[in-house]
């Protein structure tokens, strides 16, 4: 699991973990705890971090928006819209992982000194030759002790989405996805008769007036083009 500050390049966490949202997300805890919340996270599409269900969530991204981090997803097959953090996992793997270790421990304390000599120690071409270190701040937007449900306008109707996916909508069960279970959406109304599914000011779908549920695909929008600071994660 990595992860990486996109404006100035340090490598916020390289760590051993199983292949899994906990996993992922028992690392992410810890590096929100030392180092603040980001405004967004940029990943590939795939488990842990996003699917191929409404908004291309999963259950990590959705903590993530009840945070107030916004996911970003890159180009599916497109590695080359992460380039940056690409180029640090071929270092990261030349120099730490071929051979890999024999122990998980020793392989977790070759990532440690990695980390510290890419960030404190390597000067990087596009920081003018100056270490990552010189130019990282932490973030002052604190990991919360508690996460409250999204609030919504009161135009929204309001519903639970039930251990399944599913919501009660019209007197039917209406899937929605399991990424959103337990957790509270809200359906805005249209002047066509349609309903905007939302979560944390998401927008996911919309329930057509047959009843039927037509899920969005994720916003994607290119590294250069991005508006808020970002952090990326890797697996």
């Amino acid at each position: 699991m990595t992860v990486t500050d996109a404006a100035s390049r340090y490598l916020i966490e390289v760590r051993h973990t199983e292949l899994s949202s906990n996993g992922v997300r028992s690392v992410l805890e810890r590096v929100f705890k030392e180092a603040g919340l980001p405004d967004a996270i940029r990943s590939d599409n795939g488990a842990p971090f996003g699917s191929c269900g409404a908004g291309g969530l999963w259950r990590l991204s959705v903590w993530w928006l009840k945070l107030g981090i916004e996911p970003r997803y890159i180009r599916p097959a497109s590695p080359q819209d992460n380039g940056r953090h690409e180029r640090m996992h071929k270092t990261l793997k030349a120099q730490t992982s071929t051979p890999p270790a024999e122990t998980a421990a020793e392989q977790q304390r070759r990532f440690d000194a990695f980390r510290r000599h890419y960030n404190e120690e390597r000067p990087h071409e596009a920081l003018k030759q100056t270490p990552p270190a010189r130019h990282w701040h932490p973030s002052r937007r604190q990991l919360p002790a508690r996460l409250e449900d999204p609030w919504y306008d009161a135009d929204h109707e309001v519903r639970r989405v039930r251990p399944a996916g599913e919501i009660k909508w019209r007197g039917e069960s209406l899937f929605i996805g399991e990424a959103l279970a337990g957790e509270l959406i809200g359906l805005a109304s249209h002047d066509s008769g349609t309903h905007l599914v939302r979560f944390c000011g998401r927008d996911l779908g919309v329930i057509d007036r047959h009843r039927g549920f037509l899920r969005f695909a994720p916003p994607r929008v290119r590294l250069r083009c991005a508006q808020k600071p970002a952090v990326t994660a890797e697996e």
